[in-house]
This record gives C-alpha cells, sequence and structure tokens, in this order.
C-alpha cells in the first residue's frame, strides 16, 4: 500500500507457475530461456544488494534512539523545576497584594457608607423641611408653589420606603398623607366654591389660584383629578339638561340640530374662558364633548322609547344623518384619546376590495329618501371606518332602524310593481342585433337601489338591521327573478299540425317557421343576459354586504339560494331557444321519415327537408348568437344543448325511414354529411368572423352524426353473407342492443323470417363485454363486398367532395 507496484513478483496472490506461463508462453519461445533466467540473477543480487545496505544502515538505530530518550528525560525534569518555583512566587505575590488591597477596601466601604449617611441627611433635611413648607402653603393655599414643592417631597420620601420602621421617618410619611389629604379636601371645596352644582350662575372667568390647584391635583390621588373633571362637567352641561327635557319642543327628533348647535357654542365658551384653566392634557374639551354625546345618546333613547309611534323614516334619517354629521365633526376636531374607557370601539379598517359595489359609496341619491346634499357631504370625508366617535350618538337609532327596514321593504315592493307594470307598458325590448341583447334596465335600477340602501345601512348599523336589511334584499331577488324574468318569457304553444311534404317541397326561402317571433327570441336573449347580470352581480352584493356587517354575523349573509334562482332562469332561457329550434325542425325531420326512400332512382343535392332545416339555423342562431355577444358562454351552451336535442331526434327519425334501396341510403347519407357539415358551422353560421367552435361542441357534433353516417353505411352494406353483415354492424355501431339491430333490418326491408334468423347470428355474435361505442371513427366496410358495392361508396365520396 505504501510502495504500490506494477511488478508480478510483487503481488500477494503471485503463481509461480502463470508467471512462468506468462514468460515462457510457446514452445518456440524456450530459445529465450537463457536470457531470462540472467534477468532473474540480475535481479536477484539486486535486491540482495539492497537488503545489506539496509541492515547496515540500521546497526547504530537502537543505541541512538536511547541517547535521545535520555536527553528528553532531562529537559521535562528542568521544566518540571522552572514551572514549580513560578507558582511558589505566584502565590507569594498573591499573598502580598492581598495585605496591600485589605486596607484599600476597609476605605472604600467606609466612603460609600459615609456618602449613604450624608445624602440619607440630606433627603431627611429636606423631606422635614419641606412638610414644613407644605403645611404651611397649603395654609395659605399657595397652589403654584405647592405643585413644585409636592412633587418633590413626594419623590423624596421614596427614597425612605425602606427606613419605614423608624418612628421619626414614619411620623413624616404621614404628615404628608395627610397633607396630601387635605390639599385634595380643599381644591375640592374650592372648585365646589366657584362652580356650584346648584344654579347656572358662573363667575366671569377663571382664577389664577385654580389653575394652580389644577396643577396640585395631577400631583394628588387620581381620583382628586376625576371628581373636578366630573364636577366641572356636569355643571357645565347642567343647562343643557333642562333646555332639551324630554317635554320640550326642541328635544324631539325634527330639531336635533339645536343640540349639536348648543354643544358647539359651549366648546367655544369653554376655550374662550377656561381654556387655560385646565393643563392641556387632561383634554377637557374633548371630555365636555364626549360627555354631552352620552347624555344626548341616553336622553334621546327616552325619549324614542316614549313617542315610538311618532318615528317616521325621513324624520329618523334625518336625525341619523345630522347625527353621524356631527360625529364626523367630532372626528376632525378630536383625536379619541379620552374613550380609551368607553364603550365605543374603533372598528377595524377593512382590506381593500375590486368589488364593484365600492364605487362611489356616498355619491347617490334615493328618490324615496328625501336627505339633503350638503348634509350627505358633510359626514363623507371623515369615512366610518376611521372615525372613533362613530356610533357614539347613533348607537341610539339601532332599535329603531325597523321603521327603515320597513320603508324600504314597501318601496322595494312599490320598486318591483313598477317594473312590472313599466314592462307591460312598454313591451318587450325593441330587438337590436348590431349591439347585442341588451340587460333589461330595471336591473341596474334595482342593483343601483341596492347600492345606497346598502350604503346607507351600514352608515347607520353594521349589526342586526344589516341582516334584516339582506333578508329584505334576497325577498325582492327573487321576486325580480320570478315576476320580471321568468314572468315574461314567452310561453311555448302545442303545434297542432305540421308540415306536409307537398307544402315542405313549396316553402320558400324566408318563410317562418319557428315558434318565437324575432322580438320574442330577443326578448329570451336579453332575459337571459340580464339574469347573467344579476348573477354576477348578486355574488358581488354578497361579498360588499359581507364586507359591511360586523365579523360576528358574516355567516348569516348568504346569497346562494338567489343565484341559483338566476342560474335557473338562464337555465330556461337557453331551453326555450333549444326548444323553439327544435320545433322548428320538426316538421322537416317528419317530411323525411315519410318519404318513400325505396322509390330515390337516383342520388342527387341535398334533399328539401336538409334546406328547410339549414334554413332555419340561418334564421335562428345569427339572431341568438347576435343578441348574446355579451354572454358567450351562454350561446355555447344553447349550440350544446341544440346538438344534444337534435342529433338523437334525427337518428331516431333515421330509423322511421323504411324500407331504403341503395340509392336512397346513399342520398340519406349525403343529406347526413350536409347537416354535419351545418351543426359543425353552427356557432358561427351566417357571421362575418369566422371562429374555430368550441371543442366540447365540435366532439359533440362529430359523435352523434359519425352514428348517424355509420347507421347508414350499415343499411347500405349487402346482408348477405349474414355472418360477414353482422360482424360488420358490431364493429361500425359498437351497439349491442337488439332493438338498434332489429331497427336497421326493418330499414333494409328484410322478411321476417331472414330477420328472425340474422337476431339469432347476431346474439351468438355479440361479443363479451361490450366493446363500447369508440370504434365508430371507421368510415369503410371492414369485410370484403362486391365489386358493385364499392363502386357505389366511392362514387357517393366523390359526389360528397365535390358539392364541398
Amino acid at each position: 500500500q505504501v510502495f504500490p507496484s506494477q511488478d508480478p513478483l510483487d503481488r500477494a496472490d503471485f503463481n509461480a507457475v502463470e508467471y512462468i506461463n506468462t514468460l515462457f508462453p510457446t514452445e518456440q519461445s524456450f530459445t529465450n530461456i537463457d536470457e531470462v533466467v540472467n534477468k532473474i540473477r540480475l535481479k536477484i543480487r539486486r535486491l540482495d544488494d539492497n537488503i545489506r545496505t539496509v541492515v547496515r544502515g540500521q546497526t547504530n538505530v537502537g543505541q541512538d534512539g536511547r541517547q535521545a530518550l535520555e536527553e528528553a528525560q532531562k529537559a521535562i525534569q528542568q521544566l518540571f523545576g522552572k514551572i514549580k518555583d513560578i507558582k511558589d512566587k505566584a502565590e507569594k505575590s498573591e499573598q502580598m497584594v492581598k495585605e496591600i488591597t485589605r486596607d484599600i477596601k476597609q476605605l472604600d466601604h467606609a466612603k460609600r457608607h459615609l456618602t449613604t449617611s450624608i445624602t440619607t441627611l440630606n433627603h431627611l433635611h429636606m423631606l422635614a423641611g419641606g412638610v414644613d413648607s407644605l403645611e404651611a402653603m397649603t395654609r395659605r393655599r399657595q397652589y403654584g408653589e405647592v405643585a413644585n414643592l409636592l412633587q418633590g417631597v413626594v419623590n423624596v420620601l421614596e427614597h425612605f420606603n425602606k427606613y419605614m420602621g423608624i418612628p421619626q421617618i414614619r411620623q413624616l410619611s404621614e404628615r404628608v398623607k395627610a397633607a396630601q389629604n387635605e390639599l385634595g379636601q380643599q381644591i375640592l371645596a374650592d372648585f365646589e366654591e366657584a362652580f356650584p352644582s346648584q344654579g347656572t350662575k358662573r363667575p366671569g372667568g377663571p382664577s389664577n389660584v385654580l389653575r394652580d390647584a389644577c396643577l396640585v391635583a395631577n400631583v394628588l390621588d387620581p381620583r382628586i383629578k376625576q371628581e373636578i373633571m366630573k364636577k366641572f362637567i356636569k355643571q357645565h352641561l347642567s343647562e343643557y339638561l333642562v333646555l332639551f327635557q324630554e317635554n320640550q319642543d326642541v328635544a324631539w327628533l325634527d330639531k336635533i340640530d339645536r343640540r349639536y348647535a348648543w354643544i358647539k357654542r359651549q366648546l367655544v365658551d369653554y376655550e374662550e374662558k377656561y381654556g387655560r384653566m385646565f393643563p392641556q392634557e387632561w383634554c377637557m374639551t374633548e371630555r365636555i364633548a364626549v360627555e354631552f354625546c352620552h347624555v344626548t345618546r341616553t336622553e334621546l333613547a327616552k325619549i324614542m322609547r316614549t313617542r315610538a309611534k311618532e318615528i317616521e323614516v325621513k324624520l329618523l334619517l334625518f336625525a341619523i344623518q345630522r347625527t353621524t354629521n356631527f360625529e364626523g365633526l367630532l372626528a376632525k376636531r378630536f383625536s379619541g384619546c379620552t374613550l380609551a374607557d368607553g364603550t365605543v370601539k374603533k372598528p377595524e379598517v377593512p382590506l381593500p376590495s375590486t368589488n364593484p359595489f365600492l364605487e362611489d359609496e356616498t355619491g347617490t341619491e334615493t328618490d324615496e329618501i328625501v336627505i339633503e346634499k350638503s348634509d350627505m357631504d358633510k359626514p363623507k370625508k371623515p369615512k366610518v371606518p376611521d372615525n372613533p366617535f362613530h356610533g357614539i350618538v347613533s348607537k341610539c337609532f339601532e332599535p329603531h332602524l325597523y321603521v327603515y327596514i320597513e320603508s324600504q321593504d314597501k318601496n322595494l315592493g312599490e320598486l318591483i310593481d313598477r317594473f312590472v307594470a313599466d314592462f307591460k307598458a312598454q313591451g318587450p325590448p325593441k330587438p337590436n342585433v348590431d349591439e347585442g341583447g341588451a340587460v333589461l334596465p330595471s336591473c341596474a335600477d334595482l342593483f343601483v337601489y341596492y347600492k345606497k340602501c346598502m350604503v346607507q345601512c351600514s352608515q347607520l348599523s353594521t349589526g342586526e338591521p344589516m341582516i334584516a336589511l339582506t333578508t329584505i334584499f334576497q325577498k325582492y331577488l327573487r321576486e325580480y327573478a320570478w315576476k320580471i324574468l321568468s314572468g315574461n318569457l314567452p310561453k311555448t304553444t302545442s303545434s297542432s299540425g305540421g308540415l306536409t311534404i307537398t307544402s315542405l317541397l313549396k316553402e320558400k326561402e324566408g318563410s317562418e317557421v319557428a315558434k318565437f317571433t324575432l322580438e320574442e327570441l330577443c326578448l329570451i336573449c336579453s332575459i337571459l343576459s340580464t339574469a347573467e347580470y344579476c348573477l354576477a352581480t348578486t355574488q358581488q352584493l354578497e361579498e360588499k354586504l359581507k364586507e359591511k356587517v360586523d365579523t360576528g354575523l358574516v355567516e348569516r349573509i348568504n346569497l346562494t339560494g338567489e343565484m341559483d334562482t338566476f342560474s335557473i332562469v338562464i337555465s330556461n332561457s337557453i331551453q326555450l331557444l333549444v326548444q323553439d329550434l327544435d320545433a322548428a325542425c320538426d316538421p322537416a325531420l317528419t317530411a323525411m321519415s315519410k318519404m318513400q326512400w325505396q322509390n330515390v332512382e337516383h342520388v342527387g343535392d341535398q334533399s328539401p327537408y336538409v334546406t328547410s332545416v339549414i334554413l332555419h339555423i340561418k334564421q335562428n342562431v345569427p339572431i341568438i348568437r347576435d343578441n348574446l355577444a355579451s354572454t358567450r358562454k351562454y350561446f355555447t351552451q344553447f349550440c350544446i344543448k341544440f346538438a344534444n336535442s337534435f342529433i338523437p331526434k334525427f337518428i331516431n327519425h333515421l330509423f322511421k325511414c323504411k324500407p331504403i334501396s341503395m340509392v336512397g341510403a346513399e342520398q340519406l347519407l349525403l343529406d347526413t354529411h350536409s347537416l354535419k357539415m351545418v351543426l359543425l358551422d353552427l356557432p358561427s353560421i351566417g357571421s362575418q368572423v369566422v371562429r374555430k367552435a368550441p371543442a366540447s361542441y365540435t366532439k359533440i357534433v362529430v359523435k352523434g352524426m359519425t352514428r348517424a353516417e355509420m347507421i347508414l353505411k350499415v343499411v347500405m352494406a349487402p346482408h348477405e353473407p349474414p355472418v360477414v353483415f353482422v360482424d360488420n354492424y358490431i364493429k361500425l355501431l359498437a351497439d349491442c342492443s337488439t332493438d338498434t339491430f332489429q331497427k336497421i333490418l326493418d330499414m333494409k326491408g328484410l322478411k321476417r323470417s331472414e330477420q328472425s334468423s340474422m337476431l339469432d347470428l347476431f346474439r351468438q355474435r355479440l361479443p363479451a363485454p361490450p366493446s363500447g361505442v369508440e370504434n365508430t371513427g371507421s368510415l369503410s366496410l371492414s369485410a370484403p363486398t362486391p365489386e358493385q358495392e364499392s363502386s357505389r361508396i366511392r362514387k357517393l365520396e366523390k359526389l360528397i367532395k365535390k358539392r364541398l
């Protein structure tokens, strides 16, 4: 491992025989045996020389090692001795340092104790002098000096908390407390004298003594400060309680402006007379306003309970509007810092939303609710979520908002009745193919009114009234869906007669076969577009209501049932359009099934019934497409539902075409291909802009019409030999139903005896399990056919290509 070698002689698994065979692989190689032996001997001599040199070199190694070990031992002994000496010296040095610093530590302790004693004595001197001065100044009512002195005395007294066991210190502490109590009672008495509770007479202005007394109250127990503010505010609002008593005319809602005008005058008067008397951090102006709001809320609630029957919606909204204006004014003027312990909480700021209901929420008015424009503009600037005073007064109106809700119920009922009357008077909307189907204008009017009601109610309350309003919204959304939308859908009438072959052959382009007129088709499309608009807008309305309402009530807002109602209107509208076009094509399919296909002598252009079907499609589909331009997905649904309805009906009528000759089957195959091409082009038929049909629709048409082509190809195939015919049927149609096979035999015109044997053979040849319907893509018979049959099919294919 240390000296890797490639020499075979150095390998651990050396094999002499293999090595010799390697040197002498053949008999001819023995001629070099002498040369090889000489090389090996030379190598042996070299190895001997190397071993001898190494052995001689190791003769003196043992003696040198012992000498080196002795020298190392001596060096360790010397090092150990030096370390011991250093340790001894360090211990002596430490002892010396301790002796030196012992005296220094004693001096440090003495200095610290002496400093503490001097400081404590100074504090004691200050405390004793301060208490004496405090008592003297209190008797002389020198509040300006007391304010500064009292704070200093209290701060000094804190240093003596650990010395309260000393009688003298405890006595000083009790004197300070007694002085504080005396100051509190004295200041309260001074304020009572300056602002008596009884009577409304006030002195000309605040005195400097009271201003300094307020500074002292800041240092005293907080209860003194609270008592001063409480008494002053109560005395300041005493006139308000007299002027706006419950039995006064100005106390009712129609004169609510006078309440707010009174407090505005009082606040201005306070700022002029008493603004400098109270410290700024007391926020007395805001406290007066807040107490006024609490009193007003209580008084209004009391008088509204007493005179509840006199409350009308316009009066209620007027009072709420003026109140919210006042709350907005408070939010501009004050910060709301005094509301921390109040009952009004600052609402959370909602997340930004892309909901269209957010647009211009506060800039709309209703005809039913009379509110002055200038009044509406005032509270809009301080938005409700940013207003800490929101609801501080207006909360009292919430129990009476049922008046507003009932009014909106009545207004919405009248609005729906007006929509119904307008629709009957004006009739269905005029066809406007160029601009697409129009949404009924009443729909936009309804949601605009909803938006106004929602915004207004959210400004009044975000609690239970919003839930009640949501219930009203749900009621009239359903009424709109049934009365305006479903109620105006054209009614289908059963057709008593059909087209005869003669009338079908004489049918001219432009004749009217569809049950619905152009106006009726446009009306259905307009109702469908309106329902789609209502569905989307109702979803947005639900999201917006959840944003407006309190968090705990969000789960109670659910408009899923109303959205389902509009979905039903959409589905019914599409079904009407499908039924109309389907019914228009029925006479043509009936004529197809009544034609004598066994008498057809030659294959020509498409049959008249195909022309009739194409004519009806070209008449109806462009109108529907243009009127559903704004709701493309529902036009696609219409196409898919029509294909799902028309193709099975066409196949059922194919089975009624019996018997069919070979030429007749070829003509039917040509007609089927023509219808297939028209159906594939159905979404863009008659349009200048050709769009690719949706893949889902194309798949349905291709699958259904290919099955019809396969049925005709089976009919065209010879029934001899029977085994080949049955196998071809199974491969082409993959239909294991004996009824379908029986219909094919009827179309071929076979006798009952032949059919019986064919059915028995069919039952025997049925695969197990059934192979499904996936093999219908084959367009040619896999079994060998006679030359005549082959030429007929090729001829038919050429005719189809030529026509395309």
